[in-house]
C-alpha cells in the first residue's frame, strides 16, 4: 500500500434541509448536523487515499475524534479537507477539518483501516445467523 503522507482530499456541500439537525434527528436547530459533518470529513479522507489502494481493497473508518465548533446555516457552503498524517501497516491516520464560508466549523483526527473487500465481505456474511 502506497498512500503518501501529505496526500490531501476534500469534499463540499451547500447545506440544505436534508443536512440539518432536525432532519437527521440530532437536534432541533436548522443548522448543519454533526452526523453530516462527520460524513463530510470521512468523504474528504476517502478522496485523499482511496485512489492509492490496490484493486479489490478499500478503507473503512475505525476512529473519528472531532470538535464541532460552529453552526452553519442552510444555504452556506461547507468544505471538508483531510490530510494523511501517517500510514502504519493497514492503518491510515488523517487530520480532518471543515470550514464554512466564514469560519472553522470542526476539526479532528480520523483513522481508516485498509481491507481486502472480498475477505471483509465474507467475514460480514459469516456473522449472519442462518436458521
Amino acid at each position: 500500500m502506497k498512500v503518501p503522507v501529505g496526500s490531501r482530499g476534500r469534499h463540499e456541500i451547500t447545506v440544505a434541509h436534508e443536512h440539518t439537525a432536525p432532519h437527521v434527528g440530532s437536534g432541533k436547530v436548522e443548522v448543519l448536523a454533526t452526523p453530516v459533518l462527520v460524513n463530510l470529513m470521512e468523504a474528504a479522507a476517502l478522496h485523499a487515499a482511496e485512489h492509492f489502494l490496490p484493486p479489490g481493497h478499500q478503507s473503512l473508518g475505525t476512529r473519528l475524534e472531532i470538535r464541532h465548533v460552529a453552526a452553519t446555516p442552510i444555504g452556506m457552503k461547507v468544505v471538508a479537507t483531510a490530510e494523511v498524517l501517517k500510514v502504519e501497516g493497514r492503518l491510515i491516520t488523517f487530520r480532518v477539518e471543515a470550514r464554512d464560508e466564514r469560519e472553522l466549523v470542526g476539526d479532528g483526527l480520523h483513522d481508516r483501516v485498509v481491507v481486502n473487500v472480498e475477505r471483509f465481505d465474507q467475514r460480514v456474511q459469516d456473522k449472519v445467523v442462518k436458521d
